[in-house]
């Protein structure tokens, strides 16, 4: 009887440390975004989108509910979703942001879980943009885009099951920034 207990005690200590790490996990896939607070004194001004919770699960009842394709769409690409942040800093002059805040967030993209699926640079308005996905398993269960120009930043963290095509789609609408990246054309390499 005593050693039933002692593996059952064992098993469950296995267990509650295999629970814990699993929900830590998804966790991770949330950005710190406090660093940032101190930018709004300067910015011309700014978007904070925080949806999760209770008013995520309203947001995806009510577009699920709603006769429009965009709607649809939306309600598709946050199904399995547990948290959407976002913030958008505009500013009235360049370089009135401090580019430490925004690497302090490029930095935590680069720890443990993170995994860069695209960057661009642009010399027009000195845009960076980055978008990072984390994965548990084989599946996205966290995306970060973080989009820094001369007169703004724009960062977009998505924590749960997502849907990178219908992201992508829903770019540029719901305070989600447009990503926006010159293109130039590609020259022949001269023939040796």
């Amino acid at each position: 009887m005593k050693l039933l207990d002692k593996y059952s005690t064992t098993f469950f200590f296995v267990l509650f440390v295999l629970l814990t790490a699993a929900t830590v996990n998804a966790q991770d896939a949330r950005l710190r975004l406090d660093r940032l607070n101190g930018l709004e004194a300067r910015a011309r001004d700014v978007v904070e989108v925080n949806v999760d919770g209770k008013l995520l699960d309203l947001a995806k009842r009510v577009t699920g509910k709603v006769d429009d394709a965009n709607a649809k769409k939306v309600a598709e690409s946050i199904a399995g979703l547990k948290g959407i942040y976002v913030r958008v800093f505009n500013f009235e002059n360049e370089n009135e942001y401090n580019l430490a805040d925004i690497d302090d967030i490029r930095s935590q993209l680069n720890g443990p879980g993170w995994e860069r699926l695209a960057n661009a640079r642009s010399k027009r308005n000195n845009q960076k943009v980055d978008v990072y996905t984390m994965f548990t398993g084989d599946l996205v269960s966290g995306v970060a885009v973080v989009v820094s120009e001369s007169k703004r930043i724009a960062i977009v963290n998505m924590i749960g099951p997502i849907d990178i095509e219908a992201l992508t789609e829903l770019s540029g609408r719901f305070n989600i920034p447009k990503i926006e990246v010159e293109r130039t054309e590609e020259k022949p390499l001269p023939k040796e």
